[in-house]
């Protein structure tokens, strides 16, 4: 099973989680986000709350009532690759490649949720 960074915020009971090579699933499978999928060029960062009906829910408008966790994913990293092609000057032209998504870069930060 795949490691992500877990800080407790705030005591308490906390929402439950497990974590695959690129997803995230909370509650009894009640919600899963690929979090490969949500890797951009700048950090996200995931808001998941409770809703009025005690749903686990992503994003804090709408029915959202507790707050219950954050996932930080990181910006994405690229490594730079020779293209094959020359410039001007018969240098290597160089091109950004991005490097493959890991979880262990990732940030879960938990809140103690109100019994």
């Amino acid at each position: 099973m795949a490691k992500i960074n877990v800080v407790e915020k705030t005591p308490g009971r906390h929402l439950a989680y497990a974590v695959t090579k690129d997803k995230i699933t909370f509650g009894d499978d009640e919600l899963t986000v690929k979090l490969s999928a949500k890797e951009r060029d700048e950090e996200v960062t995931l808001d998941i709350c409770l809703d009025k009906d005690e749903g686990i829910i992503m994003g804090t408008g709408g029915n959202a009532r507790n707050y219950a966790a954050q996932v930080v994913i990181p910006a994405r990293r690229y490594e730079d690759q020779d293209s094959g092609e020359r410039n001007e000057e018969g240098e290597p032209i160089m091109v950004p490649v991005p490097l493959p998504f890991e979880m262990e870069r990732c940030t879960l930060i938990l809140w103690g949720l109100e019994d």
